[in-house]
């Protein structure tokens, strides 16, 4: 083998400069002609400057089209050396010139800027190995372009013959590069690879890859034309046999399929708009073939249509005598509520019989939110109400909704669209009359796809949702007959406005006798039917019932105290699946075996034990708690520390605390200037609970006293009130929970604001008997209750 220069005798010298026009997105190979359009001032300036002489040029391709060449580092270092074929001058001020690539050159450095380029340039020729391996790659090639230029639409025939026809490697693998369709820096690589054997070994991949593509297009392109005839044919068959048919008298699944939608939209007695759009898409889908995907989105909006209960009701006169013994039966206690229950349906009652006699009462039904902690019945409320009025009952979560068409429906254009949950329900229960619950809607969320609650202010509202369109059926639908109610555990999350539609009804949590009853009374016949008990095989002595609610539960409600009851009846279906004679008593001593060590318990007087603690009580979204309030004092510059996640309102409630006690100091008995050289640092336990709220302020106040003056705070004794930098003690809510609070953690005495002993009425009397309430106008009052004698 012999390592030849190619063509190097017909090849010009290439000089050390040249002019250099930089291209945008081009390249122009050695070998090749190209057309180029010029329109850049200094691009224009060049090529008139070189026309006049021996027409020679550099051309390369710029890095970034979108900035000026300057430098060097602005353009690729291999070009080429080309020559000025034709010049024609455009109107508008632009050059169109044809120019032959020569020869591969190398650019080193940028020796002049204006008026255009210069460039030092230097020579740098392809090597060229005449070997075998060489010359069956050159047929191997051709052959695959030849089959490119067959299979690309718009390439002319003579390219193939060219690349068969031409003996040079290097202007082959040009030739080929020119036509063949690559990116930018796919082309220069190809440039710039000194091997021809190499590029032409490059340039087979890509062409095999472009074949696959274009292979690929054509067979895409053949299918949708054969689907295209397919259609067409089935179409024009279909037409066919249905007029066969027609003059054999015989129907066609299709236009029985069409009898029967017509026959049961005229049953279904839709409402005026209703049935004008059912009959319109109906008409469209008489004209469309079942093939065809709109057909079937058509069926499935009529099947939606007929299938709702438009005009389908219970039809039952509302008793409320029932209503009352049913309520009664389901739920112990919680006469407040229902109370309300009851006066809603005795309104609902009058309104419908006046209705029916006089036809001009209108009626403005509210929605009733039931909100309290987790297990007090708010679910079994709504079932309740549906069996005393014997309608159907459809309970929705909307615990972590977020889409609004969960409540509106999707638009028919979407692929596999339906309504939203509302319509879903009233299909299910086959009545325009149900019970629907919408539970926990406090917890609805909200994000780019929208927002659910903006969705249910329509449909709760009594004067909108008359005429409530689904986004899927687009037609009015009448919900007013619905009986809606909510459910939550707080409303400080409920929007305003939706807020504002609904009625708040508050259950709050459980006394100990009131659970006694309930676990009597419901929960453990219930639980020894799930768990395959008879009645009297089990028995539950009122103690332990009571220890069990004291030691192993601590909860507003009676879920937890329910699955304990489980876990018992549990144990005893072993023991007597296992042999063991019946009846089976659980007494308190037993718990241990059947549920092990007690969870919970009176740990007042362990935590109360030096100055500067003390007890107070705390509303949460479930139910009252009882929190220790800790305050210590340590050498330090006048600075007061918060710890426990504190919100912005509790610590606020801690400075003026602070600032109460040093303004009164000497009253108290404590040094004026305790808080010069000292730092007070006061901490809320269970710091992994973010807390906040004014109702501490009193505990704070009291617990800096117990801290200063050294006397220890009374174990049974636990306190909230909201205090002032004046002393007073200003009133809180959540009176019942933090009561029922107390009472679970076996606190006898609770010290409350003056102005919240009215809400007294709504603690249970047996509580009020048992406790001790002291009704504080100011701290001094709050403080001689609270703290012992030294």
């Amino acid at each position: 083998m012999e390592i030849i220069e190619s063509e190097t005798e017909k090849i010009p010298a290439v000089p050390p400069e040249l002019p250099l026009l930089p291209l945008k997105d081009t390249i122009v190979y050695p070998l090749t002609i190209y057309p180029l359009v010029i329109g850049k001032e200094k691009s224009v300036k060049l090529i008139n400057e070189v026309t006049i002489g021996n027409k020679i040029l550099a051309l390369t391709a710029q890095r970034k089209l979108e900035t000026d060449v300057s430098f060097l580092s602005d353009i690729y270092g291999v070009g080429t050396m080309a020559r000025i074929l034709q010049m024609l001058k455009v109107p508008d001020g632009t050059l169109r010139i044809l120019v032959q690539g020569i020869e591969r050159i190398t650019i080193s450095e940028l020796v002049q800027t204006d008026p255009f380029l210069r460039a030092k340039v230097k020579s740098n020729p392809e090597k060229i190995e005449m070997t075998v391996a060489l010359e069956a790659l050159m047929r191997g090639i051709a052959e695959i372009f030849q089959k490119m230029v067959t299979l690309a639409p718009n390439m002319p025939e003579e390219l193939s013959a060219a690349a068969l026809n031409i003996e040079d490697p290097r202007q082959l693998a040009y030739l080929i590069a020119t036509n063949v369709r690559l990116e930018l820096p796919q082309r220069q690589a190809i440039l710039e690879i000194d091997s021809v054997y190499e590029k032409l070994t490059k340039l087979m991949q890509y062409l095999n890859r472009e074949i696959e593509v274009l292979e690929l297009g054509r067979k895409i392109q053949g299918q949708a034309h054969d689907q295209m005839q397919k259609a067409e044919r089935e179409y024009l068959l279909r037409q066919q046999l249905s007029a066969i048919r027609k003059e054999l008298g015989e129907e066609s699944d299709e236009g029985t399929e069409i009898k029967n939608l017509r026959e049961k939209i005229e049953e279904a007695k839709l409402p005026p708009e209703a049935e004008k759009e059912s009959k319109r898409e109906l008409g469209r889908m008489e004209k469309l073939s079942a093939a065809s995907p709109e057909y079937s989105v058509i069926r499935s909006y009529l099947e939606w249509m007929i299938s709702l209960p438009w005009n389908k009701t219970s039809a039952s006169a509302i008793d409320i005598g029932k209503a009352r013994t049913t309520l009664d039966e389901d739920h112990y206690d919680l006469d407040k509520v229902k109370n309300r229950i009851l006066e809603y349906l005795s309104v609902k009652k009058l309104g419908e019989e006046r209705n029916t006699q006089q036809k001009n009462i209108r009626m403005r039904e509210p929605i009733l939110c039931f909100v309290g902690p987790p297990g007090v019945g708010k679910t079994s409320l709504g079932q309740s109400i549906a069996r005393a009025l014997d309608r159907k009952f459809m309970r929705q979560s909307l615990g972590g909704m977020h889409d609004e068409a969960e409540i509106r429906g999707h638009r028919r254009t979407y692929i596999g669209a339906m309504p939203g949950r509302i319509l879903q329900a009233l299909k299910r229960v086959e009545t325009k009359d149900p019970v629907i619950m919408l539970d926990e809607v406090d917890k609805i969320g909200a994000d780019w796809r929208g927002d659910p609650s903006s969705a249910l202010l329509e449909v709760l509202d009594p004067e909108q949702n008359k005429d409530f369109r689904d986004n899927y059926l687009d037609v009015p639908f009448d919900l007013s007959k619905v009986m809606f109610i909510t459910t939550a555990n707080q409303l400080d999350t409920i929007p305003p406005p939706l807020l504002d539609r609904m009625e708040v009804l508050h259950l709050p949590g459980y006394t100990e006798h009131e659970k006694l009853h309930i676990a009597k009374k419901y929960l453990i016949p219930k639980e020894v039917s799930a768990n395959a008990l008879e009645p009297g095989e089990i028995i539950l002595e009122d103690a332990t019932i009571s220890a069990i609610i004291k030691n192993y539960t601590r909860e507003a409600g009676v879920r937890n105290l329910e699955r304990e009851i489980a876990n018992v009846c549990r144990k005893a279906a072993k023991g007597i699946a296992e042999g063991k004679s019946t009846p089976i008593i659980v007494r308190a001593d037993d718990l241990h075996d059947y549920l092990g060590n007690p969870r919970y318990f009176a740990e007042i007087a362990v935590m109360i034990d030096r100055p500067g603690v003390v007890t107070g009580l705390a509303w949460t979204p479930t139910g009252g708690d009882i929190l220790f309030i800790e305050a210590t004092i340590m050498p330090g510059s006048k600075q007061l520390t918060l710890t426990g996640q504190l919100g912005d309102v509790m610590k606020e409630s801690a400075q003026a605390a602070l600032s109460y006690v040093r303004t009164h100091a000497e009253l108290f008995g404590i040094k004026k200037d305790f808080y010069e050289k000292n730092d007070i640092h006061i901490h809320v336990p269970a710091g992994a609970i973010p807390k906040d709220g004014p109702s501490a302020g009193v505990t704070m106040t009291t617990a800096i006293v117990s801290l200063l003056t050294g006397k220890i705070a009374r174990y049974d004794v636990a306190m909230t009130g909201e205090i002032t930098l004046r002393g007073k003690v200003m009133p809180i809510g959540g009176v019942k929970e933090k009561v029922l609070a107390a009472k679970r953690a076996g606190i006898k005495t609770i010290i409350l604001p003056e102005k919240n002993k009215n809400d007294l009425e709504d603690v249970p009397e047996e509580l009020r008997q048992e406790m001790t309430f002291i009704f504080v106008d100011t701290i001094d009052q709050v403080i001689s209750a609270a703290l012992k004698e030294k």
